[in-house]
């Protein structure tokens, strides 16, 4: 998988699990351990992204 797809699946996953987020965090009683996986996920992704972005330039 070339760097560029690799950086859009990150992409797609990392925007799919905003939706998750918000979907969840607009519940009446959301689920705070379920969150707190979610933004973790999230964020590890973010970091991969970045680290990928510095690799190619």
């Amino acid at each position: 998988m070339s760097l560029n797809n690799r950086l859009d699946a990150l992409k797609e996953r990392h925007a799919t699990l905003e939706t998750r987020i918000s979907d969840e965090d607009h519940r009446p009683r959301p689920d705070t351990d379920s969150l707190m996986r979610l933004k973790l996920e999230k964020l590890h992704l973010k970091e991969e992204m970045e680290r990928l972005r510095v690799r190619a330039n």
